[in-house]
């Protein structure tokens, strides 16, 4: 940590004349005689197996226990930037861009402006690169493999060529110095508004917050969106007898029911009693603890999207796997609700849905207060869709480029390997040396006849480093649709007894 962060000392430091302070002392002013904003509750530690540097209790602290303050003024948003003249004069000339490009300039702004900046130190302290989707290559884009995620991975790069190229004139007018104009510095600082703001009231762009952007990420627990919790629902739920189909009354689970039941901790918001943004224990922590924040709900392909990493263990993730187009006929359930949980376990709507188009549609009136309370409609119909999801599940794997065992043992090459000699070797052996091999050519590699001595590039160590993520996000997604075979062989095991 100090050889990485030199200056933290500082850094800390310049947060504490700010007014940011973990003290449990409640306080808006700023602290001219601490030399550091940390060390009651928290301190910066390092977490090599959850995500890097993070904060750490320095005691025991409680759920719901207020853990750190950053006053209004030491955030860094779009009004806060803007009150520099020059840059408010231009950006009001340029309406039509969007409030986070605006904060994207507004940060290439003070990065311009060095040590000028009143930001600066907190500046110094932001990642040099990022590992977002929009920030990936072909070669890391390819190596998703899932069309899904290729597509998302496509959407990202385009959007943030698109808003780069709009915010143009804007860059033009404030005389931007040519390392701050270009795109890789713009898709930088995109990837920083994106992974690192918080959300304010007023402002829907989010803001910086000095010190608080340390926080690591944690899921939420599961919200009722799985069977179990919805069968818990729906049972407290009037449901007519007569259900319509197609076309006339669709016996549903409200959204804003199932908004009602949901929870969702809340780690922290700006409040305005306090004219800062305040921080809280989502759980009891012992000393040493990692302290964690809760962004939201998140997919692990949303989370790689949007803040460049994934969840080994990601309760909210989900896969979607290729249906009939006269399933989304059978049924009132929207597409996003037709999925596989993280467990390999159906969807309630996905088996409600099914179990509709597998029934003859003269029948479906009939069994819908069956469908819709989560019911088997009969053996038959069970054991059909039980058939016919394990075959499209099977069919989705044997389609993909590389298989579940093949991706394994790829990124224990990636874990294990002490140099890229070493690695080479161990591809060698898999079918994925292919991949290899495409990786070699994307970074003009192909032609070299010993790897012994090879160094990375800095760019071939970034592309690397993308590569395992997307290989991650390919192993999770095949473990999920190997867990949904898994399950619905189990579910026929106990039909056909």
């Amino acid at each position: 940590m100090e050889q990485e962060h030199p200056n933290l000392e500082s850094f800390l430091s310049w947060a504490a004349q700010l007014g940011i302070s973990d003290s449990t002392t409640r306080t808006n002013q700023p602290q001219h005689s601490l030399s550091s904003c940390l060390g009651s509750s928290l301190s910066v530690s390092h977490f090599p197996h959850s995500g890097g540097r993070g904060l750490g209790a320095v005691r025991d602290l409680r759920r719901g226990e207020i853990v750190l303050r950053v006053p209004k003024s030491a955030l860094m948003t779009r009004e806060t930037v803007m009150e520099d003249k020059k840059l408010c004069d231009a950006v009001n000339r340029h309406s039509s861009l969007s409030s986070a490009q605006i904060l994207i300039v507004c940060l290439l702004y003070e990065m311009g402006k060095g040590k000028t900046s009143r930001w600066h130190p907190y500046l110094m302290h932001l990642p040099h690169t990022y590992d977002v989707l929009a920030m990936f290559g072909e070669f890391e884009k390819h190596a998703l493999q899932v069309d899904e995620a290729m597509w998302v991975t496509e959407k990202a790069m385009l959007k943030a060529k698109s808003e780069w190229k709009e915010a143009h004139s804007l860059m033009q007018d404030l005389m931007f110095k040519p390392q701050f104009f270009t795109f890789k510095a713009w898709v930088w600082a995109a990837a920083t508004i994106s992974s690192r703001t918080l959300h304010i009231p007023w402002d829907e762009a989010g803001c910086l917050c000095p010190v608080g952007d340390l926080f690591n990420y944690d899921a939420p627990g599961i919200e009722p969106s799985g069977i179990e919790d919805l069968d818990r629902l729906l049972s407290n739920t009037s449901i007519p007898d007569t259900i319509v189909l197609n076309g006339d009354k669709n016996i549903m689970v409200d959204a804003e029911q199932l908004d009602s039941h949901s929870w969702r901790l809340t780690d922290g918001g700006f409040e305005e009693d306090a004219n800062a943004y305040c921080f809280y224990a989502r759980e009891h922590y012992k000393k040493g603890d990692q302290v964690l924040l809760c962004y939201g709900t998140y997919t692990n392909l949303e989370l790689l999207e949007h803040y460049g990493f994934l969840l080994q263990e990601n309760p909210n993730d989900k896969v979607f796997i290729p249906l009939e187009p006269a399933l989304y006929s059978s049924t009132s359930w929207s597409k996003e609700s037709l999925y596989i949980h993280h467990n390999g376990k159906p969807s309630f709507a996905l088996l409600a849905a099914l179990r509709l188009w597998a029934t003859p549609q003269n029948r479906r009136r009939s069994v819908g207060h069956l469908v819709y309370s989560g019911s088997r409609v009969s053996t038959d119909n069970e054991i059909f869709i039980m058939k016919w999801l394990s075959k499209t599940c099977d069919a989705v794997l044997r389609n993909l480029p590389t298989s579940l065992e093949e991706d394994t043992l790829l990124l224990n090459a990636m874990d294990n390997s002490q140099d890229f000699s070493t690695f080479m070797e161990i591809t060698k052996l898999v079918s994925s040396r292919e991949e290899t091999y495409t990786f070699l050519e994307t970074h003009n590699m192909k032609d070299t006849h010993s790897f012994t001595d090879v160094i990375l590039s800095r760019k071939a160590r970034r592309s690397m480093d993308r590569w395992k993520l997307a290989v991650q996000w390919r192993l999770k997604y095949k473990k999920v649709i190997f867990d949904c075979i898994s399950y619905c062989n189990k579910i026929l095991d106990s039909l056909v007894k």
